[in-house]
């Protein structure tokens, strides 16, 4: 058998790899999900040294439509950074590139093939050597990418560095899709496509392409990152909801993050609004006694709105509102 050029890791580098999963498997264990992609990408730096680093979801480049980013995060980079990109994204080759290799790693260093103002971009932000991978995300309908930077200064990321980053960024992959998984058997949130994640302040943790679709066609000025305000008001109500067009959003408190998925909104018609803000509390868990609170009325009230709300939509018990409200995914709406 032919000899490989490659050289055999040392027991110290693979030692220092094997460290670098154990603190990723410890932070996917105790770290809230509001922090978890930063803490892992952080963690990364004692394994491959990086000046900055930018990851998140987009969507890849369709025939009429740019790439897009949608939820971001980032560590050493200006909070602007996403929307910059997302004004030159339309020309970035080399981000193109890595979309249409999914679960490579890609390489890039210096500005001079870049169109003029990816070139301008990478320059005001100290962009010369990039390391990037993107992996699908079969779920959400979208791609998760991670980047790491380092400034003109710095030496080129090698082989041993692009090597190790595609396995650890297949396993912060893994653990963030189960993070997502966990979050949808919780809040029966219906399938991943129509779901997303945010924090308390309406930063996006995730989105799903049909969350994405849905906020743009009503929010065109919408670019990602953070909820629109109406939206982040519902999800500081949650639980709560509302209807956008023919489907409804519902926010769901879940852990340290809030949960917004879809649902129908054929099923609202035959509600009041004050009867579908009753049903939803009702439906994700609260009492009669704490609905009666939240809205203003009398617990009678809110027992005369759900007697009625089950005559209407012919349900039995709450597992079934849940169902017709796209809060519980073991059956298709009506």
């Amino acid at each position: 058998m032919r000899p490989s050029s490659r050289p055999v890791p040392t027991a110290q580098a693979i030692e220092a790899f094997s460290e670098s999963l154990l603190r990723l498997h410890e932070l996917a264990d105790r770290v809230p999900s509001r922090q978890f992609l930063a803490d892992a990408l952080s963690h990364l730096r004692p394994l491959i040294a990086f000046d900055a680093c930018w990851w998140g979801q987009c969507s890849p480049p369709l025939a009429d439509k740019p790439p897009a980013g949608w939820q971001h995060g980032s560590l050493g980079l200006p909070a602007s950074f996403a929307e910059e990109w997302n004004a030159v994204g339309a020309t970035d080759d080399f981000a193109r590139s890595s979309m249409t290799a999914p679960g490579s790693v890609c390489r890039v260093s210096g500005y001079e093939d870049d169109p003029p103002e990816v070139a301008l971009f990478a320059r005001r932000h100290d962009l010369f050597h990039v390391m990037a991978i993107t992996f699908e995300l079969p779920e959400s309908g979208l791609m998760f990418f991670m980047c790491l930077y380092r400034g003109e200064r710095e030496r080129a990321f090698d082989d041993d560095e692009a090597a190790q980053f595609g396995q650890y960024g297949r396993h912060l992959r893994l653990h963030w899709t189960m993070r997502v998984r966990d979050a949808m058997r919780q809040v029966f949130a219906g399938d991943a496509l129509g779901l997303a994640l945010c924090e308390a302040s309406g930063r996006l943790l995730y989105v799903g392409a049909g969350m994405a679709s849905l906020i743009v066609r009503h929010y065109p000025g919408w670019r990602g990152t953070t909820l629109p305000d109406p939206l982040l008001a519902l999800a500081r109500r949650a639980p709560a909801s509302v209807v956008l067009g023919r489907r409804t959003v519902i926010a769901t408190p879940h852990a340290d993050v809030v949960t917004l998925s879809t649902g129908s909104s054929r099923v609202d018609k035959r509600m009041s609004p004050r009867e579908r803000e009753a049903a939803v509390l009702y439906a994700t868990g609260e009492s009669y006694k704490e609905i009666a609170r939240r809205l203003g009325l009398t617990p009678a009230t809110v027992r005369t709105y759900l007697r009625d709300v089950y005559a209407r939509l012919g349900v039995r018990n709450k597992v079934e509102l849940g169902v017709l409200l796209g809060i519980d995914k073991r059956r298709d709406d009506p």
